[in-house]
């Protein structure tokens, strides 16, 4: 199966290629603020599937520039499925809990009324709604908290501020599911080669780590694991104000994808794990 994936070096692109030999476009060769380019690069390489691993991923530097975020976040993903659409051929695309508004304490469904709270959620939305007008064979799946042992992301933050602190404060009202990139990786290719069979099972999806926790108790569980002695304190959102507003509930409902495509949520203390010994071996 010839999968053309978007995205190179980011967090849940660096895991699908360690798992399954695909073509990787990175900015150079496909640049999402050019849509055209990447529908081009689609029908150049004619894959039996494509997925589309990269995004604007500054949550709040989207807040100045959602134009230009959603171009990359709504446009692209759009002109990708499109192309796709017109091949013939399987898109699976990365989107977010951001689409709701974090209201509640029950696990999001995908039936679920959206409404996204930052601009970030806004053009992620945008690129959901694009794929699904495109009328091809798709899978949109919704996740969070993604971490890894590649780029930047919380769990990597906190091991670097564990080197000069011994105390933190961490928003402890905010819930969700970390999730391991090679989870999604994982998941991505899976839908992708179930979807070439059947494309029945076109459809948005959610796949975001168990069990819920806060991120307190999450900065806990990666000192605890790693052996670090940092002291957490956990502090309501309004005591860390950021520019674009985070949803407190980011707990996300993966029966649909266990059905349709028989993957279960990941374990995000088992893939912690993992990636602490990874950053252990590699640091």
């Amino acid at each position: 199966m010839k999968i053309l994936m978007f995205g190179k070096t980011g967090q849940v692109a660096s895991e699908v290629q360690r798992q399954a030999d695909i073509i990787a476009l990175g900015r150079d060769s496909a640049d999402l603020s050019d849509p055209a380019a990447c529908a081009a690069a689609i029908a150049a390489h004619r894959p039996d599937a494509v997925i589309n691993a990269a995004a604007w991923t500054a949550v709040d530097r989207a807040e100045a520039e959602e134009v230009a975020a959603g171009v990359i976040n709504g446009d692209a993903p759009g002109a990708m499925a499109r192309a796709c659409a017109d091949l013939g051929i399987p898109f699976v695309h990365i989107s977010t809990d951001y689409v709701f508004d974090g209201s509640g304490t029950a696990p999001w469904r995908e039936t679920d009324t959206v409404s996204p709270q930052n601009a970030y959620g806004r053009t992620k939305l945008a690129g959901e709604e694009e794929i699904v007008a495109a009328g091809g064979t798709y899978a949109i799946l919704r996740t969070s908290w993604v971490f890894s042992a590649h780029g930047t992301n919380f769990v990597k933050t906190m091991l670097c501020l564990s080197e000069t602190r011994d105390a933190l404060n961490v928003v402890d009202d905010q819930i969700g599911g970390p999730t391991p990139a090679e989870a999604i990786a994982a998941a991505c290719l899976s839908i992708a080669a179930q979807l070439q069979q059947d494309a029945s099972k076109s459809g948005i999806y959610h796949f975001g780590g168990q069990p819920g926790v806060s991120w307190a108790e999450f900065a806990r569980a990666v000192f605890e694991r790693a052996g670090r002695s940092v002291r957490v304190s956990g502090i309501p959102t309004r005591d860390y104000p950021t520019p674009a507003a985070r949803p407190l509930n980011s707990r996300l409902n993966c029966g649909a994808v266990k059905t349709a495509f028989r993957i279960d949520a990941p374990d995000w203390q088992a893939g912690l794990d993992r990636v602490l010994k990874e950053l252990e071996r590699t640091t």
